[in-house]
């Protein structure tokens, strides 16, 4: 089993505060605030680190998937756009959209979709997530 480590720190009030979150690997360590969360202040936010992981994890999955039914892509590109709303008196992750691009030789489009559609569901990330609308936008360049 591999577990993975990721730091957060948080000082101060919601609207005045800020923190820092780190990975294990000491490659990525960033600044947090509620500005960098809900404006436009320099600085990473959950919302972000989610659709990091996903996009991520989903190319993965789909790369796998494609090669187990005798497909070898040469590239699988993801971009996952995730939606934070307000909801009664908090806020609330509402819909995650992956848009995927794949290259892929020798797949026709069904089958290219087919195995994108299976990927969103096999992918460790969206089980974790699953609990938030997943949408997909797949296709072939």
């Amino acid at each position: 089993m591999a577990v993975r480590k990721v730091k957060a720190a948080w000082e101060g009030s919601l609207i005045q505060g800020s923190g820092t979150v780190e990975v294990e690997s000491g490659l990525f360590k960033s600044p947090y605030a509620f500005n960098t969360r809900f404006g436009d202040k320099k600085g990473t936010n959950p919302e972000e680190l989610i659709g990091a992981a996903h996009s991520a994890c989903y190319s993965m999955a789909l790369s796998f998937m494609l090669e187990q039914n005798g497909f070898m892509p040469e590239r699988i590109s993801t971009e996952a756009n995730v939606s934070i709303d307000k909801a009664g008196d908090g806020f609330k992750i509402t819909k995650i959209l992956l848009i995927t691009r794949g290259e892929v030789p020798g797949i026709d489009t069904e089958t290219f979709l087919k195995i994108a559609g299976d990927a969103k569901t096999g992918c460790p990330v969206s089980q974790a997530l699953a609990a938030t609308p997943i949408e997909l936008d797949a296709a072939l360049v």
